[in-house]
């Protein structure tokens, strides 16, 4: 494949591992051959559903989690690896929603990851500033993780968090849908 001014892109391989590679060359007969091997490069749904349960546990209220957790086993012993920290991260939007991005402004967090008694890492991060809130959703993301706790946890915490949260953005929907006003312009009048 090494041809001078050969700009060729390929990808080759199976459901598991893929093989990417590109060949850039110049009229001089100097030719660059990049190759990545990316395990897991399509969708892995182990990945999608963590990245679920997660973003609900992110979006919960320490209140829900421990009134939740009372009526399931206690969750596996936890030594903290990394905080619970606060921290800053950068909010960006796009103009028009499909724009180009701007610096929205800085949003407080608090990150934490623990290790529980069974060797599963669990990691959280947290909008606002409530320690403890990070540290128990780290502890249940540990915990998520262990296939003899995970379904248990799941029809238990999450499924029900899941539905509190759907239901509080159909309720915001429906407010911000009453006040909705269709304005219709003297072009569309006259047809």
């Amino acid at each position: 494949m090494r041809m001078a001014g050969c700009h060729t892109k390929f990808i080759f391989g199976d459901a598991l591992s893929v093989q990417c590679g590109l060949t850039i060359g110049r009229a001089d007969g100097i030719c660059l051959d990049v190759y990545t091997n990316t395990e897991y490069a399509l969708p892995n749904p182990s990945v999608a559903g963590r990245q679920r349960w997660m973003a609900v546990l992110a979006r919960a209220q320490l209140a829900q989690l421990t009134a939740l957790l009372a009526d399931v086993p206690a969750l596996p012993a936890h030594v903290v690896l990394r905080g619970p920290e606060n921290g800053l991260v950068m909010l960006r939007g796009r103009a028009g929603g499909a724009g180009s991005r701007f610096n929205l402004g800085e949003m407080t967090v608090t990150r934490c990851a623990v290790r529980n008694a069974d060797g599963f890492v669990g990691h959280a991060y947290i909008k606002g500033r409530e320690r403890p809130l990070a540290t128990l959703a780290a502890a249940l993301d540990a915990a998520l993780q262990d296939p003899t706790r995970h379904d248990d946890l799941q029809a238990a915490v999450i499924a029900p968090l899941a539905a509190a949260q759907a239901e509080a953005r159909a309720a915001i929907a429906r407010r911000a849908a009453a006040t909705r006003v269709d304005f219709f312009t003297l072009s569309t009048m006259r047809s």
